[in-house]
């Protein structure tokens, strides 16, 4: 084993950042026998110094995150503050001084995941990400090296935790959304600020993520269809239920039949009991890869919290150290099928829409004069009426999202039609 120790700066001491710190001391020496040489903490840089780090010597701390990653001597950078700047400076700073990198930034890496991965091959150096993602679960490696010589077709996840608990609460309880959401903050699930995670912003980076590395295609936060899940209600729920299914929020990314095109998007969607995401209860993820050869594949556990977070991006720092040790880099960006991505409007699934209607005779026929004059068939519908007003639900067979929003734009301005309650797309069949 050689005896000089690999270097490791940490930016960034928070949940995630200490129980990285807290692991490398305590595992010190299994860490030194799967690298093949000791690796040592050489500084964290931090915004509150004054703040006491339980296992963190006082000398290695710093508010100057950018003269730490100027050093010279860094092996790894570990960059897990998050959001786009400073992070993004620091990242390609630690590259320029001959650092690799280890990074858990997802909002970073949807936006400009390309840049950095061509500062890091100018440079020679390892990006790594896997904590980005989904926590714990191992997901990118799998992506990116061991169906490397396979066709990922899809991806479809629960890669939110905190949406996860609520939509689940949501489920067992038959709580409101907001009754749900406030047990999540509660138990720490959700930030007192929820809207990264409740209006898909969060599950959309991951899902940009996700399918530039299954399709070998860049692709940004800005190419995902994002919508959030505030605005589902109990009666979804119900509806749910009668149609044998569950909520979720999902995250999907798919290639299209022709392999021509992709897609990635983030929405509410109903899918059927009997698919393995909808027994994925509370605050945990799952994804679901299927592919040529491999079928059908799908990785389960904790998506988010200090301990299983730092899992994975121990996991990054062995790999890479283990690299520096041998004067490799491991797999960069791989963009070369360059396919374009879908709009929304292109992606045919399933859809449930409940409408509020008249309670009076043809109202259906009026009702399915419209599906058919836009091309969406009717799968089933459900009616029930008292007092004048009526509900109907309409699951459609399959239609492009187009299809389906003239159909909703006309049927709103059917004079029968007095509300459209809910639309949801139903996957996962």
């Amino acid at each position: 084993m050689r005896t000089r120790p690999l270097k490791v700066a940490l930016l960034g001491c928070g949940v995630v950042g200490s129980e990285v710190a807290r692991i490398m001391t305590t595992h010190a020496d299994d860490l030194a026998a799967r690298i093949g040489a000791p690796v040592e903490l050489a500084g964290v840089a931090v915004r509150r110094p004054d703040k006491v780090r339980e296992g963190i010597p006082q000398d290695l701390v710093t508010t100057d995150a950018t003269a730490l990653v100027k050093r010279g001597d860094l092996d790894v950078v570990v960059e897990v503050i998050g959001g786009i700047e400073p992070a993004r400076t620091l990242i390609t700073t630690a590259f320029e001084h001959g650092a690799s990198v280890v990074s858990a930034n997802k909002a970073l890496l949807a936006q400009d995941g390309a840049a950095l991965h061509a500062a890091a091959e100018e440079h020679d150096k390892d990006l790594y990400y896997e904590a980005a993602v989904a926590g714990a679960i191992p997901l990118i490696r799998p992506l990116r090296e061991s169906l490397a010589g396979d066709k990922v077709n899809r991806v479809l996840g629960i890669v939110n935790g905190t949406t996860n608990f609520i939509l689940d609460k949501m489920d067992s309880t038959g709580a409101g959304y907001q009754e749900a959401l406030d047990e999540a903050t509660a138990l720490g699930y959700a930030e007192a600020d929820p809207t990264a995670d409740v209006e898909g912003f969060d599950a959309a980076a991951k899902a940009a993520i996700l399918a530039g590395i299954a399709f070998h295609t860049r692709v940004r936060l800005d190419d995902v269809y994002r919508e959030g899940m505030t605005e589902v209600t109990a009666a979804d729920f119900a509806s749910a239920k009668e149609m044998g299914c569950t909520i979720k929020l999902l995250a999907i990314c798919e290639r299209s039949k022709d392999g021509a095109s992709v897609t990635a998007r983030v929405h509410p969607a109903m899918i059927p009991l009997t698919h393995p995401l909808a027994s994925v209860r509370g605050a945990y993820n799952a994804v679901f890869v299927e592919s040529d050869a491999a079928g059908q594949l799908m990785f389960y556990g904790p998506g988010a919290g200090g301990a299983p977070t730092a899992s994975a991006v121990l996991g990054d720092l062995v790999a890479v150290c283990r690299n520096r040790l041998s004067n490799a880099t491991g797999p960069g960006e791989s963009a070369y099928a360059a396919l374009p991505v879908s709009p929304m409007g292109e992606v045919v699934t399933r859809y449930h829409i409940s409408l509020d209607v008249a309670d009076k005779p043809g109202v259906l026929a009026q009702v399915a004069t419209v599906f058919a004059e836009h091309g969406v068939s009717i799968d089933t519908v459900r009616q029930q009426g008292k007092d004048g007003e009526a509900s109907l639900v309409v699951v459609t067979h399959r239609a492009s999202d187009a299809s389906l929003n003239g159909t909703v734009e006309a049927l709103r301005k059917l004079d029968t039609v007095r509300g459209v309650a809910s639309i949801m797309r139903v996957e996962g069949e």
